[in-house]
């Protein structure tokens, strides 16, 4: 059997502040900036993995995360694959935030989709408010995926991202199912939406 091909739309979601932005950087650039702009409205990369028997392309939307801009949430979690959620570990509020895009998340996504809770700036344990196995007890209670990052020191970036890549791997469908679907010109890849 040939590589298999896919496609898979990832959308990270979370309050402004969390390192979203910082995440997709480290990963998709392997660079890492102390001052960072506000993402306005949403930004989009791509990356493209090679794995064992398949090639992952991810199509990364990273949203804002000021309230102002949580109303256009829904237009880029619907139809994605995945979903990132991320919190600050040094900022319960942010936490508290993240619970609340799980359960829309809930409400209004896929049930298929994979979903992974994400504590970033693991390299600030010293200002800890958001404790490890509180986080990881809530992704266990609500089957997600849970990982604490750093974006600064690279701290389990490329392992959320290629964990995404594997699940994508595992689940979308394969070249011999005949659902190849062309989107925007990119003929030959194969679309993984929940």
């Amino acid at each position: 059997m040939g590589t298999k091909n896919i496609q898979a739309k990832l959308v990270l979601l979370g309050d402004m502040g969390t390192g979203k932005t910082s995440l997709v950087l480290r990963f998709v650039k392997g660079k890492f900036f102390d001052y960072q702009e506000s993402t306005i409205g949403a930004a989009f990369f791509t990356e493209v993995l090679s794995l064992d028997e398949s090639i992952v392309k991810l199509d990364i939307w990273d949203t804002a995360g000021q309230e102002r801009y949580q109303s256009l949430a829904p237009m880029y979690y619907r139809g994605a694959a995945a979903a990132v959620v991320v919190y600050d570990i040094t900022s319960m509020e942010s936490f508290g935030k993240a619970k609340r895009w799980i359960q829309e998340l809930q409400r209004q996504a896929s049930p298929r989709m994979f979903t992974a809770l994400v504590g970033n700036k693991a390299d600030l344990d010293e200002k800890r408010e958001v404790d490890n196995e509180e986080a990881e007890e809530y992704a266990k209670e609500n089957e997600l995926k849970f990982f604490e990052t750093s974006a600064k020191t690279a701290q389990n970036v490329n392992e959320l991202f290629y964990e995404i890549a594997k699940t994508m791997a595992r689940t979308c469908p394969s070249r011999s199912s005949g659902m190849q679907i062309r989107q925007e010109g990119r003929p030959g890849m194969f679309c993984c939406f929940s």
